[in-house]
């Protein structure tokens, strides 16, 4: 076991799955024990993604709440104060896309986006500050996007909300540095997922071709960043963004 989250406790939202399982199971193999949060429809993956934590040897407990609602995201870090008695780690990691060009895109598709990906990263936030400060110490970090800095056609709810998930992260890094709470970003580029495993080779082949090391990432590479951030390695970065797109913006 490595110094990195040994004994700590670790919230992912938006956990059953994708990128949040791989930061959850990497986060459980360093040591932490894991709170998974998803909404209500997810609990049966939710639970099969516990089960496979607690075949590592630590301990999981699956909460479900809706993170775009602030008495549902209140109750999920009491519960999960309850359970463990502390709350080491936050990932802000739930998040949707509804995609359309904008002179397309509905209300609902703007206004989805901006309250799960940004919305409910203040809300876990804001609530899960008040357990850290009383610790004075603790590691949030939020899961954003290259789309955030570089923009893209089709997605301007989901650059927004990405843009903003980093704007707020150097904002609530300055504000509780001196608490030792570090706060700090990952911007992953194009990683492997199910929708990308059915592009048609012409199409994988020109998404390549856009990335310098000429591949697409795994969720296990930015879970290994999200590690890093989350431990005493990181003691002396707070308020950064970390890109993790092969080289894609630069």
């Amino acid at each position: 076991m490595t110094e990195t989250t040994a004994s700590r406790v670790a919230l992912i939202t938006g956990a059953r799955r994708g990128l949040g399982k791989a930061i959850a199971l990497c986060l459980a193999r360093r040591g932490a024990d894991i709170v998974i949060n998803d909404i209500a429809a997810g609990k049966e993956e939710a639970e099969a993604t516990a089960q496979e934590i607690r075949a590592l040897g630590r301990k999981a407990v699956v909460l479900t709440a809706d993170v775009t609602i602030a008495a549902e995201v209140n109750e999920l870090i009491e519960q999960a104060l309850a359970e463990f008695g502390r709350l080491d780690i936050l990932v802000n990691n739930a998040g949707i896309t509804r995609d359309a060009l904008l002179m397309r895109m509905t209300d609902e598709q703007w206004q989805s986006v901006l309250d799960t990906n940004l919305k409910g990263t203040f809300l876990c936030t804001r609530a899960a500050l008040k357990p850290m400060l009383k610790q004075r110490r603790g590691r949030i970090i939020n899961i954003a996007s290259v789309v955030g800095i570089m923009g893209n056609a089709g997605q301007a709810n989901y650059a927004a909300s990405k843009g903003g998930v980093i704007a707020f992260t150097k904002a609530v890094a300055k504000e509780v540095g001196s608490r030792g709470i570090l706060v700090n970003a990952v911007a992953p580029g194009f990683i492997m997922s199910a929708m990308t495993d059915r592009l048609e080779p012409a199409a994988a082949e020109k998404l390549h071709a856009l990335i310098p090391l000429g591949r697409l990432g795994t969720p296990e590479e930015v879970a290994e960043v999200v590690d890093f951030l989350a431990s005493e390695a990181s003691r002396y970065i707070t308020g950064q963004v970390i890109n993790i797109d092969g080289g894609m913006v630069m």
